[in-house]
Formats: structure tokens, sequence, C-alpha cells
């Protein structure tokens, strides 16, 4: 009881301290959007990128189509909301970044030393994907896409476009190519978010808005193909007796937390630099629905063009391509060039991966920036230090991310993928987030914290997601990952060594102890000050 007691009165001095400053003092601490559309169109590039035009079609098409829909809309709104709802609150109520914003319980602070880590992690890897996107795109602009045959000097029996070595430990060399173009796309990065989010809310103008634009078109291109029907038919028509797969239920799950970035500080961090009053509940309603809308339409932007290839080779769509990655990276280049100017479609698409997948990465670097920021304010904040902090951070995860543009480098890629922004780490992270919230802070006074700031009581459905629903439903999840986990395969075939498999659990583990470890840690040291 003495713990407890003195747990929330650590709570509840912090709230006080926070609630004492007016808009003045908080504008005079840290940036703010310089109006609504900036940060609107940032929350959207943030969480509208390739989770949703590379990771929903392939988990779709994986599932059964039509059958992964229907968990994947009960999950948004049981989960995906409800969350991302708590977690742009708690940044707008704090005014600071994911690393301190959970200062509000003490005795959880390890929730943002977790979720820095795994963005950290995240931006060593998802920038990749970008890279390849940029890479595909210049190739793009020939008058003859270069994979659409085998006449080319790299291409052996084995090697495709990536030149891919046969194991993990056999580097193969780094591909100029990709590292450069990975080099461009660091420095696009860099000078997008080294001036804060004033500079940011700008670029966002054209790096949210444009692809909306390439996606309409591609979808009208792929609607008109031949095939395209029975491809939109497999997309939207249930079967049913995929539901009794506990899978498609935990990759929608996972698949929702994934696509509105939770658990990653961006939303924390972005909701950070709004103005205290600002009505962030009408703001996350709005993101949320162009979100979920955006993974729809991209569903049939892909099945289009699926069912477009099944009609040219005669097979059924189910057996068109192997479920995963490959189906943006594989069979999508390989459906145009079976299209009238096929250079064309492939330029657009890789462009429009491109695009969307940069602001995410804004998002990421500034979610790590920030909470560095807010770690050492005095020493951070003076200048221009903070154009060179962000340089510094650029550079180095450049060089990490070497690792992975060499011709094993997918390997690598895939361990990242696979383990440092897993479900199981997300799913973590987003029910201790939701249990501090709703069961220690409180969430009655949350509730009270969101009337202070919109002027209004939000709808009591949220108060009962967070209390009931959304832990148990993170805590079903999870149970159920951990349950069928299975050590990683590149391809379904190629199994990784023990000490591969070794690394992908501490990069998972490097973050998810901090919750229980820091907990520990501020329970040892309230009973010795007892």
């Amino acid at each position: 009881m003495e713990l407890k007691d003195d747990i929330e009165s650590d709570s509840l001095g912090v709230v006080e301290k926070i609630v004492e400053k007016d808009e003045e003092k908080r504008s005079d601490r840290r940036d703010v959007w310089t109006n609504k559309l900036d940060f609107i169109l940032a929350c959207v590039g943030m969480a509208v990128g390739l989770g949703n035009l590379w990771r929903f079609p392939y988990l779709c098409y994986k599932n059964g189509g039509g059958a992964f829909l229907i968990p994947f809309l009960f999950f948004i709104v049981i989960g995906g909301v409800p969350v991302f709802v708590l977690e742009l609150g708690l940044g707008q109520y704090t005014s600071l970044s994911g690393m301190k914003a959970w200062n509000i319980c003490p005795m959880f602070q390890g929730i943002g030393i977790a979720n820095v880590i795994t963005t950290s992690l995240t931006n060593i890897y998802y920038v990749m994907v970008l890279a390849w996107a940029g890479y595909y795109f210049v190739l793009s602009l020939k008058a003859v896409l270069p994979w659409s045959n085998c006449n080319n000097d790299w291409n052996t029996k084995r090697r495709g476009f990536l030149q891919l070595t046969t194991d993990v430990t056999e580097g193969g060399g780094i591909i100029w190519q990709i590292a450069l173009s990975l080099l461009v796309v660091w420095v696009i990065v860099y000078f997008c978010v080294w001036k804060g989010v004033k500079w940011m809310g700008k670029v966002v103008y054209f790096t949210a808005i444009f692809p909306y634009v390439i996606l309409t078109v591609l979808l009208v291109r792929g609607l008109t193909l031949d095939g395209a029907g029975e491809g939109v038919v497999y997309y939207l028509k249930p079967d049913l007796s995929r539901l009794a797969d506990i899978q498609v239920w935990i990759d929608g799950g996972t698949q929702v937390f994934f696509s509105y970035a939770v658990a990653l500080n961006q939303i924390v961090t972005l909701g950070s630099y709004n103005k205290f009053t600002n009505n962030f509940y009408r703001d996350a309603i709005l993101i949320s629905c162009i979100n979920s809308g955006t993974s729809l339409i991209g569903g049939f932007a892909v099945f289009s063009v699926l069912g477009f290839m099944a009609k040219q080779h005669n097979i059924p769509i189910e057996d068109v391509a192997n479920a995963g990655p490959g189906l943006a990276f594989i069979t999508y280049p390989n459906a145009v060039t079976q299209m009238p100017i096929s250079p064309l479609w492939a330029a657009l698409f890789f462009l429009m991966i491109l695009l969307l997948g940069l602001d995410s990465q804004f998002a990421g670097v500034e979610a790590v920036i920030t909470a560095m920021m807010d770690l050492f304010p005095n020493l951070m904040r003076r200048g221009n230090r903070r154009m060179f902090i962000v340089g510094v951070y650029c550079l180095v995860t450049f060089l990490v991310g070497l690792s992975m543009v060499s011709r094993g480098g997918m390997y690598i890629f895939q361990l990242f993928d696979y383990y440092s922004a897993s479900g199981m780490v997300l799913l973590w992270s987003v029910f201790w987030e939701v249990v501090v919230i709703a069961w220690i802070f409180g969430a009655d006074k949350f509730y009270d914290a969101i009337e202070m700031m919109i002027g209004s009581r939000i709808n009591p459905y949220l108060h009962f997601c967070w209390k009931y629903l959304s832990p148990v439903l993170c805590m079903g999840l999870l149970l159920a990952k951990f349950i069928m986990f299975r050590p990683l395969k590149y391809n379904k075939t190629y199994v990784y060594p023990d000490w591969a498999q070794g690394f992908g659990l501490i990069l998972a583990l490097s973050s998810m102890v901090c919750i229980p470890v820091f907990a520990l840690f501020k329970l040892a040291d309230s009973k010795r000050i007892i």
C-alpha cells in the first residue's frame, strides 16, 4: 500500500506540474506545429506507409483475401484506434517525447525507453525498403525493364536482381548501386528533418499527398486490366473457413498495430508538438480513417494486378505468388513487364513506395532525435546543435545499414524485420501502455485530462477499451504469438543458423526487457527509500 501511495503521489505531482504550464511556456520550451494541416499531414505520412501498400496486401493474400479483412477491421475498432488516441493524447498532454512522456507514471518509464530502442532499430532496416524502391525506380526509367529478362551481367542460375548469396555468413561484397541509393535516401531524410517539425511540416505537403495521386493512377490502371475482376472478388469475398485459423487473427491484430505505428514513440512525439488545447481526438479519428482506408484502397490496386497475372498464366490467384515481402518487389514488378508502357507503371509504383516510406522515416528519426533533446534539453537545444545531432544520427544509422546492402544483406534485413519490431515486441509495449494509463494512472483521470485539453468528454467506449478490451486483446495475441512462434526462415526454405536466431532474439529482447527491468529498479529504489 505504501508503494502504491508513493507511485500515485509521484504521478499526481507530475500531472500538477504539467497542468501548471501555460501556452507561452510550452511554446518557449519547444517548437509547435505552424498550423493544423501540417500536423494532420505529418501524422498521415507517419501512419500511411509501407505497412499499407507493402505489408497489408501480402498478409491479405497469405490469409485468403477477404477473410483477412474481418479480423483486420475488428482489431482496428478495439485496438488500433483506441491506442492511437491514447498515445496522441499523452503526447499533447505532456508536451514531451515518448521517452519522457511516460514519466506520468514514474515506475513505468521503461515503456518510453523500450519504444525508443524499437524505433531506433526500425529506422535501420525500414529505410532499406526505400533504398530498394529508389534503386528500382531509377532502373524503371529505361526503355526495357532490366528484370524482364536474364541478359544482365549480374544474372546467374541462382542470383537475381539483388544478387542474393546462399547463406547469411556469405557477405558477397556490397552492391554499390544500392549503397548509393541508401545514401541518397538518408541525405533526403536529413534535409527534411534537420530543422524540426516546422520544416518537416512543409515537406509532408508533397510526400504525404502526391502518393495518393500515383495510387489513384495505378488503381484505375489496375482495374482496367483483363482479369482484374477476379482479383477484386478474391480480395473481397471471404472464405469464412479461414477464420478458424488462429494465424489469420494473429496477423490481423499485429498488422493493425504495425500500420498504426503504435509503441514506436512516433505518435507521442508528433502529438507533443501540438498546442495544449488542440482537438487531437477529432484529428485522431480522421487520421485513423485515412490510414485504414488507404490499406483497403491499396488492396484493390494490388489484387487487380494479381487477377491480371492469374488470367495471363491461366492459374488460380492463390498460386500467382508466394505471400511475403516479395509481393511488392517481385510479383508486382513482374506483372508490369506484361503491360503496355511497362516502364511507366513500374516507375510510378516504386516512386509511390519511396514517397510513402519517406515520411514514415521522417517520423521515426524525429522520434529518436526529440527523445534525445528532451533528455538533455540544455545541451542539445542551443544554437544549431540540432542540425549536427541529426547529421551524426543519420550517418551512424547509414553505416550500420550498409550491412544490409551486401549480397547477403537480405538475410540481415529479415532478421531485423522479423525480430526487432515484430508483433511480439509491439504487443508487449502496447499492453503495458494501456494498463499503465487505464489502471495505474487511471482511465478516469486521463479522461479528465482530455476534457481539459479539448473542452468536452470523449466517447466512453474508449474508456472501456483502455480498461478491458485493448489489454485483453494484446495479451491474447501475445500469448498466441509465443505459442505459435517459429524460428525465422528465408523464402520458406533457408533455415537461419542458431547464432543468427539468437541475434534476432537479442534484438527483440533489447527493448522488451526495459519495461520490467526499469520497474524492478524503481521498486527496489522505493523500498530503499522507505
